[in-house]
């Protein structure tokens, strides 16, 4: 195993494909609201469905993955360094 985070490619392609298959859900909600004869709650539960979906496809989209290196990280060092007093050779 390698501590490498993915690429930024293959991060933008998940988010593309988690969009996709919302939006996908999505459609499948609108058009059975409308076209299935259904009681009321079911039918408000689709369209709920179909209204709230694009927001939280768009905020998961934008989202970049938990394991991406924050810059603030990127200046703390997880390795132990030769204290300033022993960096010399011989000593």
């Amino acid at each position: 195993m390698t501590d490498a985070q993915p690429s930024l490619s293959d991060d933008i392609k998940r988010r593309e494909i988690s969009y996709l298959i919302k939006m996908g859900i999505r459609l499948i909600c609108l058009i059975l609201a409308v076209a299935v004869p259904a009681p009321w709650p079911v039918k408000a539960i689709l369209v709920a469905g179909a209204v709230l979906l694009p927001y939280l496809a768009v905020v998961g989209a934008n989202q970049r993955g938990q394991d991406v290196i924050s810059p603030s990280d990127m200046t703390e060092s997880n390795q132990n360094e030769i204290p300033r007093h022993r960096r010399e050779i011989g000593s």
